[in-house]
C-alpha cells in the first residue's frame, strides 16, 4: 500500500492541488490513484466540508480564503467573534425585531441577545435559526427559499421578496469585505441583492467586522460605509479606519479581539 492509498494522506495531495489554484476532475483523480470515482467524490467531500475547495459537476475547484462556506468557519476565532457578538448584542433595544443575516460571527451574536425582551429574530440562515429555538425565549421568523449550502441560507428571489416585506428595527448584515472607498462588499452576486434589500429594509444597521474582512477583496458592492449606522470593529484596525467610519455618520464601537 503507498502513501497515497490512505484517504488523509491522498486529500493532502489533492488539497495542495487546490491551494495552487488549479481544478480536479473526479475521473483523472480516480485514475491516477487507481480508485474508483465514488471514493474520489468521498475525498471532495470531505475537502469541500473542510473548506478548501467547491464541488462542481465532475470534480472541484478552489475557492478564495475569505470564501470558505458557512460550516467551515464556523469553529474559526470564536473568541474574537464572541467579543464582537456580546458588544452588538448590547446595542439591541427591547421589543425589537432583529434580523440575523448570515455569517459565522452573527451565529455567535444569538447567544448574547438580551433575555426575556420581548425580541423577535427574523433570519435567512439555517444555523442562526436553529440557535435561536434553543434560547425558547425569542420570536422566530424564517426568511424562507432555496438554502444554498455554501452560505448556509437563502439569498435567491424568494427570499428577497420576504424580506422586502418586513419592517427590520435592527439588522445585522453579514460582511465579507468592508472598503473605506467601495463600502460594504461580498463575494456572491445573489447575496449582494439580498444584503442590499437587508440594508434598504432596516432602521438600524450593524456590523460586526473583524479586522481581517478589512483586507479582504470582494467583487459585488452591497452599500457605501454611509449604510452603516454602527459598526463593532476590533480596536487593532487602527485609528484611520475608525475616523473613516466615523466620518460617514457611523458609531464606531471598538472591542479588543478575544476579550
Amino acid at each position: 500500500m503507498s502513501l497515497v492509498d490512505l484517504p488523509h494522506a491522498r486529500r493532502r495531495v489533492i488539497a495542495a492541488r487546490l491551494a495552487a489554484g488549479h481544478a480536479v476532475v473526479a475521473a483523472d483523480l480516480a485514475a491516477e490513484f487507481n480508485l474508483s470515482e465514488d471514493a474520489i467524490r468521498r475525498d471532495l467531500r470531505a475537502l469541500a466540508a473542510d473548506g478548501l475547495c467547491r464541488r462542481v459537476y465532475g470534480g472541484a475547484v478552489p475557492i478564495a480564503a475569505n470564501d470558505r462556506p458557512l460550516a467551515a468557519r464556523i469553529k474559526e476565532a470564536p473568541d474574537r467573534k464572541s467579543a464582537l457578538a456580546r458588544a452588538g448584542a448590547a446595542t439591541v433595544q427591547a421589543g425589537e425585531l432583529v434580523f440575523l443575516d448570515t455569517g459565522s460571527t452573527n451565529l455567535a451574536l444569538v447567544e448574547f441577545l438580551p433575555e426575556d425582551a420581548d425580541l423577535t429574530v427574523a433570519t435567512n440562515a439555517v444555523d442562526v435559526a436553529a440557535a435561536v429555538l434553543r434560547r425558547q425565549d425569542l420570536r422566530l421568523l424564517m426568511i424562507g427559499g432555496e438554502v444554498d449550502p455554501h452560505l448556509g441560507g437563502c439569498v435567491d428571489a424568494a427570499a428577497v421578496d420576504s424580506l422586502s416585506r418586513l419592517r427590520v428595527d435592527r439588522g445585522f448584515v453579514g460582511v465579507c469585505a468592508l472598503s473605506m472607498s467601495d463600502g460594504l462588499l461580498t463575494t456572491h452576486f445573489r447575496e449582494a441583492a439580498f444584503k442590499r434589500t437587508l440594508v434598504e429594509r432596516s432602521r438600524h444597521v450593524v456590523g460586526l467586522v473583524t479586522s481581517d474582512k478589512l483586507q479582504a477583496a470582494a467583487a459585488h458592492r452591497v452599500a457605501g460605509i454611509e449604510a452603516l449606522h454602527t459598526v463593532v470593529v476590533e480596536r487593532d484596525v487602527g485609528a484611520a479606519v475608525m475616523k473613516a467610519l466615523r466620518e460617514a455618520g457611523a458609531t464606531v464601537v471598538p472591542v479588543d479581539p478575544g476579550s
